[in-house]
């Protein structure tokens, strides 16, 4: 297929398209030039669009010459094509939104293979198929090239060196979530033209860092190639978060100075290379297309009725199951393959470790209602790439059936939200919580015992990028949302929350005590249950952002990571490092086995049992005590000694309470006696005292927490600990 292109001298010069491969789909160099290949099951004809190198001026636009099946495809020989070859599409065929076709010519749409994007965007009537009333550009006819991105050819080489996946097994893993950017804007040890890039990120000081904190795994908010909403962006603000895509295959390029997939591989290299696990939040549910009034970008153009889930009433309408807009069609082998693909393409090409996946139900959704046993399931456990990464649910969403927490396969590990909530609501010193408290510590085994699950399928978090910081959860009862411009309107209000006594800031020494130990005991609860802890970045030193539980749209100083408060509560990061390490230390509190209240061989103790303050077990009848908050955690045989015999208890007793609460101890392991090894209330004080051993108490202050360990081989951990605390 002929075409022709507008060269420097502005002649028209013949270029012609070979037929070239239904296969792989997006833009393949083979070292003789490109070719190409998309899906799209109603249009008539598909251009090939080709670009100058920075993507502003088409140069050539020729048909795609062969059509194998639903795809089209050509191939573009040197020297025109090439690594660096800046190109779109666009689809022709029917314009029927009652039937779900929206194929428009005049809208350049970009590959959704696209490994790498040119140009820029920019919101305009041009990007819409309609026009609004009172608009000056009749958009349905209007050319969107100018707005919209392009895609580039990518060569895949890319030297890994001895790249090796850290393989950390999932209990061992802790769990870091943050912000590419946020993270390192501010960073004081990073270069400034480095900060808030991919490679700022794999910046020794960060590695250090994190690795010194203890974490293994750090869960990057999305960096899939987004764009801002356009109500954002007539407000001034931006998509700070990321959760807007236009092109998966693409890394953002707001985080590179340059060559955004060689700075991403370059990241990651350096993170694995410091034994530092990579997971991608990804954000497979939705586009930045929206809905029947949103733009038309890419898949819209080219397959809307097979990328998309339309109204069964209204094919011009889509179900909006996600609050965005629209939502994608997983039950689509099209749109399943282009999300394997991609999936693929990030494991393989760019080594990542593993991935969140954003709103997941939609993914077990083939049709209306949700099944773990969905094609789409299938598939990921079906493909080669994806059998040894980790594989994380958000497990809601707005959509009928939405709320799946531990309903999904049993390879997949969820964020536990009932656990956010059920220790966010006993710290705060709700009535009635003990069952809820304990079910959580010991690992949810009331959501996931069962399909051989473990309790590492609960991904245990206290904060996370969505709601407020750990530091807010204690110093605000409300939201403060008014830097988004929206009246306050926009988060939620449910975030279990205290504010210790004084909304926000204050220099009141108790309240800021309070919030000290209120913020210990989070931490200590979250780093010594069963299951996989997830810390938010920065939750280690306090970091605030001023009461607003619904940043998304703030690329500023609200959001980004004030390094100085880690030099202000090095006591906190350190008290962090010292739960990290007894979570290493001990094996009892990072089971692959659901805890069973099951007596242990040496009949000292059971696997788990709840204590009373008054010395003996919980019985059914004191779990509803409304106005008890005092109770105790003991594990038995937490720790292995150097010849692999199990030894040692953990004692983990709470106060939730606004009263001192004495505890009467159970009998220790026979001749030792119990060693504190931190108590929230005063813990910097304790220099490796003991307590007595048979019928001894330990008086524990309101709102406080306490670890007391026996055995040999605590003593050791001790000791550790007093270190730790001492840097």
């Amino acid at each position: 297929m002929a075409g022709s292109m507008a060269g420097p001298d502005d002649k028209i010069h013949e270029i012609k398209l070979q037929l070239g491969e239904p296969s792989p789909l997006g833009a393949t160099w083979t070292g003789d030039g490109v070719n190409f290949a998309v899906h799209s099951s109603s249009a008539i004809r598909i251009d090939l669009c080709l670009f100058d190198a920075v993507g502003e001026q088409e140069l050539a636009r020729v048909m795609l010459p062969a059509r194998t099946g639903d795809t089209w495809h050509g191939f573009l020989p040197l020297p025109l094509g090439m690594p660096g070859t800046v190109y779109g599409f666009r689809a022709t065929g029917p314009y029927e939104p009652g039937r779900g076709l929206r194929y428009t010519p005049d809208k350049l749409l970009l590959d959704p293979y696209a490994r790498k994007l040119a140009g820029r965007f920019q919101w305009s009537a041009a990007l819409f198929a309609f026009s609004d009333p009172g608009s000056e550009v009749d958009a349905e006819f209007a050319d969107s090239a100018a707005f919209n991105y392009k895609g580039v050819v990518t060569d895949p080489e890319y030297d890994w060196e001895d790249d090796r996946p850290p393989a950390t097994p999932w209990r061992e893993t802790v769990l870091y979530e943050l912000h590419v950017k946020g993270f390192t804007q501010l960073h004081p040890e990073i270069p400034v033209g480095m900060r808030g890039t991919y490679r700022a990120l794999a910046h020794p000081s960060v590695t250090r860092y994190l690795c010194r904190l203890g974490v293994t795994a750090v869960e990057l908010m999305p960096v899939q190639a987004f764009i801002p909403e356009r109500f954002l962006v007539d407000k001034g603000l931006t998509n700070y978060w990321g959760y807007n895509p236009i092109a998966w295959f693409s890394p953002a390029g707001e985080y590179a100075a340059s060559d955004p997939q060689t700075e991403f591989r370059d990241m990651v290299k350096g993170l694995h290379a410091a034994g530092l696990e990579v997971i991608l939040d990804v954000v497979f549910n939705h586009t930045a297309e929206g809905n029947e009034l949103g733009p038309t970008l890419s898949l819209k153009g080219l397959d809307n009725a097979t990328y998309y889930r339309l109204d069964p009433n209204d094919a011009a309408r889509y179900e909006n199951h996600t609050g965005t807009g629209n939502t994608i069609a997983v039950g689509n082998a099209a749109t399943r393959r282009l999300i394997i693909d991609c999936l693929r393409y990030w494991a393989e090409e760019m080594h990542v470790d593993g991935f969140r996946f954003d709103l997941a139900p939609v993914l077990g959704r083939d049709a209306s209602w949700f099944s773990a046993d969905g094609e789409f399931f299938k598939a990921v456990r079906a493909e080669p790439a994806l059998r040894y990464v980790k594989l994380v649910a958000e497990p809601w969403d707005i959509g009928p059936d939405g709320y799946q927490l531990g309903r999904f396969p049993p390879e997949w590990s969820e964020w536990n939200d009932k656990y956010r909530d059920d220790i966010r609501s006993y710290w705060r010193g709700d009535a009635i919580k003990r069952g809820a408290f304990a079910e959580r510590f010991a690992g949810s085994s009331d959501l996931f015992r069962h399909r051989a699950r473990r309790p590492t399928a609960s991904i245990n978090f206290i904060a996370c990028h969505d709601g407020f910081t750990l530091h807010d959860l204690v110093a605000y009862n409300r939201k403060h949302n008014e830097a988004n411009l929206e009246e306050n309107r926009d988060g939620h209000d449910h975030n279990l929350s205290w504010n210790s006594g004084v909304e926000g800031t204050t220099a009141d020494p108790v309240v800021l005590d309070l919030r000290e130990r209120r913020m210990r005991n989070l931490l200590a609860t979250l780093l010594l249950s069963q299951g996989v802890p997830m810390l938010l970045a920065g939750d280690e030193f306090g970091r605030t952002q001023s009461g607003n539980n619904n940043a998304y749209c703030q690329d500023n100083s609200l959001n980004w990571i004030d390094w100085s408060l880690a030099v202000q509560r090095a006591p906190l990061i350190a008290f962090v490092r010292q739960l990290v390490f007894i979570r290493r230390q001990s094996t009892g509190l990072r089971r692959d086995a659901f805890l069973k209240g099951a007596r242990q061989p040496d009949r000292h103790h059971k696997d788990v049992s709840w204590w009373h303050p008054d010395g003996r077990e919980i019985r059914d009848g004191d779990w509803q005590e409304p106005e008890a908050q005092g109770m105790g955690v003991l594990i038995g045989h937490a720790f292995v000694d150097m010849h692999g015999n199990a030894n040692g208890h953990v004692l983990f007793l709470c106060n939730g309470g606004s009263t001192t609460v004495e505890f009467t101890l159970p009998q220790p392991k026979g001749g030792t006696r119990w060693q504190v090894v931190f108590d929230t209330a005063c813990w910097q004080s304790i220099d490796g005292g003991r307590v007595d051993s048979t019928g001894s108490v330990h008086s524990l202050s309101p709102h406080s927490c306490a670890l007391l360990v026996d055995g040999d081989v605590p003593t050791a951990v001790r000791r550790r600990f007093a270190v730790l605390a001492a840097q």
